[in-house]
C-alpha cells in the first residue's frame, strides 16, 4: 500500500483578527458581516490542541494484521480528528528489512518477536516493544473441505498440494515448528511470501490446503474453510508493536500505538480472532 504524504495545513496569519476589528468602522452591516467571516476563518486555520495528535501516521504491519488495522486505523481518525494513518501490509522480514533500510515510517507491527529483532537489533525501534496480539495456525482449505483435511498429518498424503509461508517469515516459521512438533515432513508445492499470498493460493483452487492463520481464515469468510489441529498451540506467535527511532510523527505514532493496546483496540483483535498474548 503506498504510504500517502501529510497533508498540507494552512494557519491564517496574526494579523487577519486587526484586520476584521479595523472594519467595524465602516458600519453595522459590514461589521457583521466581517465578523462571521472572521470566525469561518479562525475555525478554519485552527488545529488540535498542543500535545493532541495530528497529521499522517505510517505504519508498517504484518499482512495478517491488514482487516483489523484498518479498521483500528480508521477509529483512530474518528478519535483524534486532524489525523491520518496509512499503512503498508506486508511480509514482516521485507517490512523490517525496509525500516532498517532507511524507509521512513512511525510504527513497526510484527508477526513475530523474532523479526521484530531485525529492527531492534539495527537500533531503529525507539523503545522495548510491546505484546499486543497472538496468532496462531489453522489450515486453509477450499470451501466444503474436498480432501477431507481433519489432521497435519493428512497434509503429507501424496496427491494433495500443500502452499506454505516462506520459512524467513513468521507464518512459515510457526508452520515449521507446528510440523517439527508433529514429527512430520512436509514438501510444498510453493513457498509464499506472506500469508495472504499462500492463502490466495487455496481461494484460487491452486492449492488443496495451506497453513495460515486462523485469522487470515476469518477475514476470507465463506471463501476457504478452516481445520484446527492440536500442535498449532506449540507454535503460537506474539505480536510485538514499537515506535521507530527516526519516526517523522512520534506523537501520533505513540497515540496510535496506545490505541491499539487499549480495550477498544483489543476488542477489535478478538474480533478478528487474535487472542491476548
Amino acid at each position: 500500500m503506498t504510504t500517502r504524504p501529510a497533508p498540507r495545513r494552512t494557519r491564517l496569519p496574526r494579523w487577519a483578527g486587526a484586520g476584521a476589528a479595523v472594519l467595524l468602522v465602516l458600519g453595522a452591516a459590514t461589521a457583521c458581516s466581517s465578523s462571521a467571516d472572521g470566525d469561518e476563518a479562525g475555525a478554519a486555520g485552527s488545529g488540535p490542541a498542543p500535545g493532541e495528535p495530528s497529521g499522517t501516521v505510517t505504519v508498517f504491519a504484518a499482512a495478517s494484521l491488514t482487516e483489523s488495522f484498518t479498521t483500528l486505523g480508521e477509529r483512530f481518525e474518528e478519535a483524534h480528528p486532524g489525523t491520518e494513518v496509512t499503512f503498508s501490509f506486508g511480509g514482516s522480514d521485507s517490512l523490517a528489512a525496509g525500516i532498517t533500510g532507511g524507509a521512513p515510517a512511525d510504527v513497526f507491527a510484527s508477526a513475530s518477536p523474532g523479526t521484530m529483532k531485525i529492527v531492534t537489533d539495527a537500533g531503529d525501534a525507539a523503545g522495548a516493544p510491546a505484546a499486543f496480539a497472538r496468532n496462531r495456525l489453522e489450515i486453509a482449505t477450499p470451501p466444503g473441505n474436498p480432501k477431507d483435511i481433519s489432521s497435519l498429518k493428512d497434509l503429507t498424503g501424496p496427491d494433495l498440494k500443500v502452499v506454505l509461508c516462506d520459512e524467513k517469515v513468521p507464518c512459515g516459521a510457526a508452520a515449521r515448528t507446528a510440523l517439527d512438533a508433529a514429527g512430520l515432513e512436509l514438501t510444498p508445492v510453493s513457498y509464499e511470501q506472506d500469508v495472504r499470498s499462500a492463502l490466495t493460493k487455496v481461494r484460487l483452487k491452486e492449492a488443496d490446503a495451506a497453513l495460515v492463520y486462523r485469522t487470515d481464515v476469518r477475514a476470507a469468510g465463506d471463501k476457504v474453510e478452516g481445520v484446527d489441529f492440536p500442535e498449532a498451540a506449540e507454535a503460537a506467535n506474539d505480536y510485538p508493536i514499537t515506535l521507530l527511532e527516526n519516526a517523522p510523527n512520534a506523537v501520533a505514532a505513540e497515540a496510535f500505538i496506545a490505541y491499539v493496546r487499549s480495550g477498544e483496540g483489543q476488542r477489535v483483535l478478538a474480533d478478528a480472532g487474535f487472542l491476548t498474548p
